[in-house]
């Protein structure tokens, strides 16, 4: 009978580190900790932060939008770019967070809330052999900020029935619309390498938290009107202000759908040290007007009005990114880290966006914490 419970205490001990390696959210418990990990999440009553701080380099392409402002080719740098992430564990599988980004680029007077979230996520899965799958929530914080820009006219032709184009010029990176992202992340945590992939889609709606200076074209001279057989010319800036138009106005904004998407890869080269790479895929659909809200008089005012309208209805400023990072870290305490990291993106860009570049490299530090 000794032998026998003698026995039973000692497989027990035995087996015990096994046990624990085979409980949920347990495999390789460093691994599962570090918050470079695509898929970490807090533990329960556990609070994280992580600060961003990164600098980066565009070189603008030869978009029409870009030549428009004779902006092709030019070098923005350095461009700011800010982002602190922070959250809570309500239990071991369910986490609140929050997420703001600041961007800041002098070289073409752009600056701005350029991200923000608050939502939660939900551990669906978290197996024995390590395999995790999440689903989330965030509102998209974009209706914090109006968004604002400048709006270049050119006429062209004859009053009463001009031809209007134009470029928006962007001066900062709101879109001035709330909405809503729900995704998926899913993955799977080996001895010391964690890959992972996520999907998500994001709504805005229609808004017309906006504003948009009217700066007319001073370059050429159209037609406004006759006197006897002798044309009366006048320059876009000159008609306008002749019209009377507003400074500025506003717009309801179409609602958009827009679609992200990654891989990462991340190996803990022991307590200390680990490594990530990833690959990014972000869609940001077209801008596009429904109607111009800002009351207008006189008829040469209306026709400009609807042609706006009509010229802005699709402002064809929609563009793709595909990102690769890389990024290596250090646990410098139980609760603190920090991180190098670094991005390259390749983007496509619609004829009239300014986001279109033939290079854009970003490089920075993020420091995390947990309390």
């Amino acid at each position: 009978m000794k032998k026998s419970i003698k026995f039973a205490v000692a497989a027990s001990v035995m087996t015990a580190p096994a046990m624990a390696a085979n409980v949920p959210g347990q495999v390789n418990n460093v691994l599962s900790q570090n918050m470079e990990n695509p898929l970490y999440m807090p533990a329960q009553r556990m609070f994280y932060s992580k600060l961003s701080n990164g600098v980066m380099l565009k070189v603008a392409d030869d978009s029409k939008a870009h030549k428009m402002k004779n902006h092709d080719g030019e070098i923005e740098f350095p461009i700011i770019r800010i982002q602190e992430e922070m959250g809570y564990g309500i239990t071991d599988r369910w986490a609140a967070h929050f997420s703001v980004q600041y961007t800041h680029d002098d070289d073409i007077g752009r600056t701005g809330l350029s991200a923000g979230r608050l939502g939660t996520t939900y551990r669906i899965l978290n197996l024995y052999n390590g395999f995790v799958w999440d689903v989330y929530g965030d509102l998209h914080l974009g209706g914090i900020g109006e968004m604002r820009g400048t709006y270049n006219v050119k006429i062209n032709g004859m009053v009463p029935a001009p031809d209007v184009a134009g470029v928006m010029d962007y001066d900062n990176y709101s879109n001035g619309m709330w909405g809503f992202h729900v995704g998926t992340k899913f993955g799977k945590k080996w001895d010391r390498l964690t890959t992972s992939a996520f999907v998500e889609v994001l709504r805005t709606f229609g808004d017309d938290n906006n504003m948009i200076r009217l700066v007319g074209d001073n370059s050429h001279k159209f037609v406004i009107g006759m006197n006897g057989t002798t044309p009366i010319t006048a320059t876009t800036a000159q008609f306008l202000a002749g019209a009377y138009a507003p400074n500025q106005v506003s717009a309801d904004l179409k609602s958009t759908t827009e679609v992200n998407a990654g891989a990462n890869a991340f190996y803990q080269w022991s307590d200390r040290w680990s490594t990530g790479a990833w690959f990014k895929y972000n869609h940001h659909a077209d801008q596009g007007v429904k109607k111009i809200t800002t009351h207008v008089e006189g008829a040469q005012l209306q026709t400009l009005k609807k042609l706006l309208e009509q010229q802005l209805s699709n402002m064809k400023d929609g563009f793709d990114e595909y990102i690769v990072g890389l990024s290596v870290a250090a646990q410098m305490t139980p609760h603190a880290q920090v991180a190098l990291y670094g991005e390259y993106t390749f983007d496509t860009a619609h004829e009239k966006s300014q986001n279109g570049t033939d290079a854009k490299v970003e490089a920075g530090v993020r420091v995390n914490f947990t309390f």
